[in-house]
């Protein structure tokens, strides 16, 4: 399986592609391929997943609940054909996904894991200020002690 993907790097938009970090890029694993599926994300983002976990994100929802099952559903309907990440870790994004995203000619990268996100850098930073006041709300220095 490919991952884990942590981060955030920030990156431009040319011609609807974006580059994949290089240190993400590196986590894909040789089932992988080198090979993406592009859908729609949470929060109007857009979700790049190599096509190991893809493949074993599916295989999960088979035996999973309605709700699984419509999420992929939603995710099959908005993917873009699986492509090859081009050269030094280029990927083409449909028009419908940079607007639904709103990303235009800079693009937050995010790794969660098990996939990527593409987000619009405003609505990134808008949610990422939102997460760090619940979380200086709901922990201090002895919830570190672990």
């Amino acid at each position: 399986m490919s991952g884990d993907f942590l981060g955030t790097f920030e990156n431009s938009v040319n011609k609807q592609r974006i580059t994949i970090p290089a240190p993400f890029k590196a986590k894909f694993s040789s089932e992988a391929e080198q090979n993406v599926i592009i859908t729609i994300g949470p929060n109007h983002s857009i979700a790049i997943y190599p096509l190991d976990n893809w493949n074993a994100l599916q295989e999960r929802a088979e035996n999973g609940d309605e709700k699984v099952k419509k999420l992929i559903y939603n995710l099959k309907d908005f993917a873009i054909p699986e492509q090859p990440l081009e050269g030094p870790g280029r990927v083409r994004i449909s028009e419908e996904l940079l607007n639904i995203a709103n990303i235009n000619e800079s693009v937050i990268i995010k790794g969660e894991g098990s996939y990527i996100s593409l987000w619009n850098p405003e609505k990134f930073k808008q949610l990422r200020q939102q997460k760090l006041e619940a979380h200086q709300h709901d922990f201090n220095s002895l919830d570190y002690q672990i």
